[in-house]
């Protein structure tokens, strides 16, 4: 059966949206992934480096989880002002906020220069990108998937999930070429690690530059049009749906957290940590960011997979072929890193991310269509960051302290396959969505049968 015709002048618009939210979110991500890796790379010895190397690099992972923490908050202020203001506006005031905070990491001065002053600064910032990242993802993905036709939601819905691979893959190449050519050894210690957050100004320019060319999403004109914007937003969200933004964090953070073992700076810090300072592994520090940056590559074509193939068999059943595949290799990856060998950390990592990116390029669509038009921002946005802060926000921590306790990375894989497992199970009790009507119009339709147990009822009420 073919597949309804998009006009011309629809398709130009579209892929001027795809546009702006894959490079939005990029450059978003890019900043998050760029502290998260410096995280697990020097942060412990320039910020906290009185606590000890081991304590440091918690300290510094615990530093990356507690933007987390902040990111409901950026959710609801966003999901509040997307529901009333528009989509378009939110995207870029969060794109400015997370950039301004990047650019100030680059300029800091370290424990060393002024104390107890620099962690605190620190970690201030570290909050503001929290706030932006709660905010953006959720206005990127309904830009893209309201304009989308319903036959093609998962497709457009795809593009910013695949910038948060792309982020990645920009963070970590950066790194390894400023590690590996440009301030190799101790000079990345002295200023190399700086340039990374640099480079965000001139990201953000062009983020902004291409957003504000994109038109307003079609659902948020016509509420807007039939003035049907709701009043408290988050309240009605909670007060009508809170069973089943649970039941969707909990997809979420199984992906969340897997994905932070490579994304949070984890891997990183245990392949690179040298035996002295009780690591495991002591591979330098180049070969594994390269490692990560191969296996961002397969990140990106999986998720983008995935939002095709679930127009074609669905949200859920891309979901489970994804909780699958996770599944199968989640006990693989820690015996290809232990190796030492660069070539076998980039076949573990690569493998892991498939399962990565079918488990997130249907998300887009997924989220958005499980909330009426009226709560759909603040829907998908708290979603999301309670999805984050259940599963990946301390994961990284929790990882090197669960290391440090039991001396193997065993204990990390049952940790992670044990999130796996929830994610799975909360994926089973929800229905598939797939091509639900989105508009303003169509409310009382998204009120009813998100649940398994309760679609005989639904569909015997006609």
């Amino acid at each position: 059966m073919s597949s309804p015709s998009v006009p011309e002048k629809t398709r130009r618009e579209l892929r001027r949206v795809a546009a702006a939210t894959v490079i939005g979110t990029t450059i978003e991500w890019y900043d998050f992934f760029v502290y998260a890796s410096a995280a697990g790379l020097v942060f412990g010895r320039l910020f906290f480096e009185p606590m000890g190397p081991q304590a440091a690099t918690i300290i510094a992972f615990a530093t990356v989880g507690v933007s987390f923490l902040f990111r409901p908050l950026g959710a609801f202020i966003a999901g509040h002002f997307g529901d009333k203001i528009g989509r378009k506006a939110m995207l870029v005031i969060t794109l400015l906020l997370m950039g301004a905070a990047t650019t100030l990491i680059g300029i800091l001065p370290t424990y060393e220069q002024v104390g107890i002053l620099a962690p605190v600064l620190l970690t201030l910032l570290r909050i503001l990108q929290g706030l932006s990242t709660g905010g953006e993802w959720g206005g990127a993905v309904l830009m893209a998937v309201e304009h989308a036709p319903s036959h093609r939601r998962g497709r457009y819905g795809a593009f910013p999930q695949i910038g948060v691979p792309i982020g990645l893959l920009l963070a970590s190449g950066v790194l390894a070429l400023m590690t590996g050519v440009i301030s190799p050894g101790e000079a990345f210690l002295e200023w190399g690690w700086r340039v990374p957050f640099l480079l965000s100004v001139v990201l953000i320019a062009v983020g902004i530059i291409v957003r504000r060319a994109v038109s307003e999403s079609p659902v948020f004109s016509e509420i807007s049009e039939r003035k049907e914007q709701s009043s408290m937003p988050v309240v009605q969200l909670f007060r009508r749906h809170s069973l089943l933004v649970l039941l969707a964090a909990l997809t979420f953070a199984g992906n969340n957290a897997a994905g932070y073992l490579t994304t949070g700076g984890f891997i990183q810090n245990y392949a690179t940590t040298p035996e002295a300072e009780g690591g495991l592994v002591g591979m330098e520090r180049t070969p594994v960011l390269l490692a990560v940056t191969g296996a961002s590559i397969v990140w990106l074509i999986f998720t983008f997979l995935a939002g095709v193939i679930s127009d074609r068999i669905g949200r859920k059943n891309t979901y489970i072929i994804g909780w699958i595949s996770f599944l199968a290799v989640v006990f693989v990856l820690f015996p290809l890193v232990n190796t030492g060998n660069a070539w076998f950390l980039l076949l573990g990592l690569s493998l892991f991310s498939i399962g990565n990116g079918l488990t997130y390029g249907q998300q887009a669509a997924y989220f958005s269509e499980l909330f009426p038009a009226s709560i759909r921002y603040s829907g998908v946005s708290i979603t999301y960051a309670i999805g984050a802060i259940l599963g990946g926000a301390f994961a990284p921590m929790i990882s090197t302290a669960l290391v440090a306790a039991t001396g193997t990375a065993l204990s990390v894989a049952l940790y992670i396959g044990g999130v796996m497992v929830i994610a799975f199970t909360a994926t089973l009790l929800l229905c598939d969505r797939t091509g639900v009507p989105l508009g303003a119009s169509y409310e009382v339709e998204q009120t009813r049968g998100h649940f398994v147990w309760q679609r005989h009822s639904v569909e015997s009420t006609g």
